[in-house]
């Protein structure tokens, strides 16, 4: 019996997000048919113009946005973020500092030294019941 394999595809809108860029500013040949695995490892290894493109100045999609300004996706859409955002509009968001912004900022910083906290007690705990298996 002969096994043959299958070329692995993908939704565009897969690719995309596996990209960081926003599926409606890509190229239409892009956005038309599936996208197979060896054609994302290609424009992920040596890009063409329109990627670099997109991943330098955007529009950049809500996750690449939050990850900009330091927020969550949540945060994004608690600030009126909705849409997708060019590297000059987060830019000027930074610059500009509202409230919104700051607030969100600080929440995620709370987030992430939780997490480190609840990390670290999980590792001394584990730490603690491996000595006292021994």
């Amino acid at each position: 019996m002969k096994s043959h394999q299958s070329t692995q595809t993908m939704k565009p809108a897969t690719a995309a997000k596996k990209l960081g860029v926003y599926l409606e500013a890509t190229p239409a040949e892009f956005r038309e048919g599936p996208v197979s695995r060896a054609e994302l490892d290609r424009l992920q290894a040596d890009p063409p113009e329109w990627l670099r493109e997109l991943r330098a100045n955007g529009p950049h999609p809500r996750p690449v946005v939050a990850a900009k300004l330091g927020v969550s996706i949540a945060g994004l859409a608690r600030g009126g973020v909705t849409e997708a955002l060019t590297t000059e509009q987060i830019e000027a968001l930074k610059q500009e500092q509202p409230e919104w912004l700051r607030k969100e900022r600080e929440t995620q910083a709370e987030v992430r030294k939780e997490g480190a906290r609840i990390k670290k007690r999980n590792a001394e705990r584990a730490a603690r019941s491996e000595s006292d298996r021994s």
